[in-house]
């Protein structure tokens, strides 16, 4: 099996440069030894205008049926030809990916100490697979290409034998990519994309193919229009694996749309310290504050938006009141600790009934959380910057619309009974600001007249008599007769009527995690709303 990678330049940008970026210089023949054969790298033109590199992979038929852990022996007689008499020397596939993970494995990874400035450069580049299995056709080849940055995806079906075109073609094409990537880029489309287009793997499909198809795939698979197609035949067909990837790629969508990495989303559990629930006073008094509501709102559908590791959820469920409960949260290691803290794996049939963990963003509009009796916010406007809170907002009061929203949230004027909290501080690292009474009373009145409900004050702990509560509480209450939305906008915008910047204290201008890009994480990060100390 055989594929060129080729490249232009001038004398300032030599395209012999192409040789410091794979690491083998055109000057020489090199030869590699592989799992099923060995890989040959060679330079057919190598000058300053054109430089091409080819990568020819001999498979030893004999190797890859000793590989293949005797399937076929002991069947028909044609059927152990077939391991020895097949296209598997000549079609690129997934021995051509492991050959190039062997031999280009820092081209791969982007790394070139001799040019590193032209390694992270686009260059022009022509990428040509004479014999490539494709299962699906071209269309298949143009639609899994064509999304990634190349200007010309060329794919042509190779017929079955010319001589005889009423034959028709075979399901092999004739590849040709022309456009200006990376050349790390282009290769981990190739690493993933050649086994994905033959459909098959010739080796053990194992756990850890999960992280190399998400390392390979970074950048591009998370938004791929094919993303779906693409994880189910890399990973074999394995669905519990496909499920995996699916929502690991999933978290990777969210964080880029909110402009984070994935490690400042998927942050609602501390791994540095256990994450097993303690007693908390102050937390038990707030879930049982916001029980009482619940039922004098005379709920039984319940959404708890953001989750976190279901404390709140597990309450709800010990209460046959409460005949649905939806937990959502967009971090997928906070929802498993849910699960098995409410050990949904040996739950019966009719409780498992009651309860649904979702993943999903909070700033962005979702269909499936509609027509619920109620939704509680329990800690959670507070790790938002002030610039999305507008947007969980509308998705909550504007869209998803349940006819009663219980909102708590720290008292910022309740921190100086705080004798271990240094003053100006905010009650936890994530907090973007705390509220005092009165800011989130503003706050919350003009989200009540916005959206067509009214909304009542309750306080959660000790009420004291000069700083009020350590938390306080605001009860929403539909009165609209219809559910028209009353903000306009869109999934994921923010209406123009966002919140007044002077409701928070000053903590809202502090960068998180060093950085201030304005987009918060959204509400997701509620670790500590359990296990504070207050």
């Amino acid at each position: 099996m055989f594929l060129t990678i080729s490249t232009t330049g001038d004398p300032e940008r030599p395209a012999t440069d192409l040789g410091f970026l794979l690491h083998k210089h055109p000057d020489k023949a090199q030869a590699f030894s592989t799992s099923h054969g060995t890989a040959h790298v060679f330079y057919p033109e190598a000058s300053a205008e054109r430089c091409t590199a080819a990568l020819l992979l001999e498979v030893d038929p004999v190797a890859l049926v000793r590989r293949g852990k005797g399937k076929g022996r002991g069947g028909t007689p044609d059927a152990a030809l077939a391991q020895y008499v097949n296209d598997r020397p000549y079609a690129a596939s997934s021995l051509l990916s492991v050959a190039m993970s062997t031999v280009f494995k820092s081209a791969l990874r982007g790394v070139c100490q001799a040019l590193p400035e032209r390694a992270r450069t686009p260059l022009p580049l022509r990428i040509e697979v004479p014999a490539l299995p494709a299962r699906g056709g071209p269309e298949l080849v143009r639609g899994l290409f064509g999304p990634l940055g190349w200007t010309s995806v060329d794919a042509v079906a190779v017929p079955l034998d010319e001589r005889f075109p009423e034959w028709g073609d075979s399901r092999y094409v004739r590849l040709a990519l022309e456009g200006e990537l990376r050349l790390a880029d282009a290769l981990r489309q190739l690493y993933v994309l050649l086994p994905v287009l033959d459909d098959a793997k010739h080796y053990w499909v194992a756990p850890d193919e999960v992280d190399k198809l998400l390392r390979a795939g970074e950048g591009w698979l998370a938004t791929h229009p094919e993303q779906k197609l693409i994880t189910s035949r890399y990973l074999s067909r394995r669905w519990g694996l496909t499920r995996q990837a699916a929502q690991r790629l999933e978290l990777v969508r969210l964080a880029e749309s909110d402009d984070l990495d994935v490690e400042n989303v998927d942050n609602a559990v501390d791994e540095t310290k256990d994450t097993e629930e303690r007693p908390v006073p102050l937390a038990e008094q707030r879930r049982t504050a916001i029980l009482e509501a619940l039922r004098t709102a005379g709920a039984s559908r319940v959404l708890d938006l953001g989750c976190g590791q279901g404390q709140l959820v597990q309450a709800l469920l010990k209460d046959a009141a409460f005949t649905e409960v939806v937990g959502v949260d967009v971090s997928m290691r906070a929802l498993t600790i849910a699960a098995r803290r409410l050990k949904l794996d040996r739950m019966g049939e009719r409780q498992a009934a009651r309860v649904t963990l979702r993943q999903g963003s909070l700033t962005y509009t979702d269909k499936r959380l509609k027509g619920y009796d109620a939704a509680v916010l329990s800690e959670v406007v507070e790790h938002l910057d002030l610039p999305r809170l507008s947007a969980l907002e509308y998705a909550v009061f504007g869209s998803a619309r349940p006819r009663s929203v219980l909102v708590t949230t720290p008292n910022v004027e309740y921190n100086v009974r705080w004798e271990t909290l240094p003053a100006g501080q905010v009650r936890h690292g994530d907090h973007r600001f705390e509220w005092t009474r009165a800011e989130f009373r503003d706050w919350a009145g003009d989200v009540a007249e916005r959206h067509g409900y009214s909304v009542e004050f309750r306080p959660v702990g000790p009420d004291d008599p000069e700083v009020g509560p350590p938390t306080q509480m605001a009860v929403f209450t539909m009165t609209a007769a219809d559910t028209t939305h009353r903000s306009g906008g869109r999934a994921g915008d923010a209406p123009e009527n966002a919140p007044r910047d002077n409701r928070a204290n000053g903590s809202q201008d502090r960068p998180r995690n060093g950085s201030d890009n304005g987009t918060g994480n959204p509400a997701e990060c509620r670790a500590e709303k359990e296990g504070e100390a207050a």
